[in-house]
């Protein structure tokens, strides 16, 4: 997971929700912009970035981007799309 808030809020993030994956802080908005999840367009002050998933295949590529999240059904949703794209379950 990618968020734009600061290696602080994202631990707090992390440890509140008991997270058991990675997180990167990203508060300079680089990688964030580099994925198109903000519009370079959009003032600093109202950068705020997408919910999209992107599914990175072993090599490296995107193999596909969910742009259509929805909170409630987020860990279902991912499941049904790594089932798409044939991922082998462990």
């Amino acid at each position: 997971m990618i968020s734009v808030d600061t290696l602080a809020d994202n631990k707090a993030f992390a440890e509140k929700e008991h997270a058991d994956f990675a997180l990167l802080a990203n508060p300079d908005k680089k990688v964030a912009l580099a994925y198109g999840v903000i519009s370079p367009d959009t003032p600093p002050e109202r950068q705020y970035a997408k919910r999209w998933t992107f599914y990175i295949d072993p090599s490296g590529k995107i193999a596909a981007i969910d742009k259509t999240i929805k909170p409630g059904s987020s860990g279902e949703d991912i499941v049904a799309h790594l089932e798409e794209l044939k991922v082998p379950t462990k």
